[in-house]
């Protein structure tokens, strides 16, 4: 069975850093494309970035690029999300997720995502 585990997440002034982390165990992530995601309250769940199997490829949704990075350790089977410059708009749940094996381009569709972690908070002040 996998298991992800998101880390990193808390209060930051807008403008200010994050760094999440996500763990994995019960299977190698070098073979899958893996993916952060976020839920603001009342709001729909939403792809933030994805990365292929070997860190070659990223997409990234709109609101974040140039903010934020995805990146991945095989070797550690980890896989990050470096947050700058954060804006009280970032504020939500974050996931990752574990999706499709291989692949050219990492998908930023949910239902595409088989395994998910429990979340972590990322509040951004005013």
């Amino acid at each position: 069975q996998v298991q992800l585990v998101e880390s990193g997440g808390g209060l930051v002034q807008a403008g200010g850093s994050l760094r999440l982390s996500c763990a994995a165990s019960g299977r190698a992530l070098s073979r899958y494309a893996m993916g952060w995601f976020r839920q603001a309250p009342g709001k729909e769940r939403e792809a933030v970035a994805s990365i292929d199997w070997s860190g070659g490829s990223t997409s990234y949704a709109e609101s974040v690029k140039g903010r934020f990075t995805i990146s991945r350790d095989n070797a550690k089977n980890m896989v990050y999300l470096q947050m700058n410059s954060l804006k009280p708009e970032d504020t939500a749940v974050y996931y990752c997720a574990l999706g499709p094996a291989f692949g050219a381009i990492p998908t930023m569709t949910a239902t595409q995502y088989y395994y998910w972690g429990q979340g972590t908070q990322v509040t951004v002040s005013s």
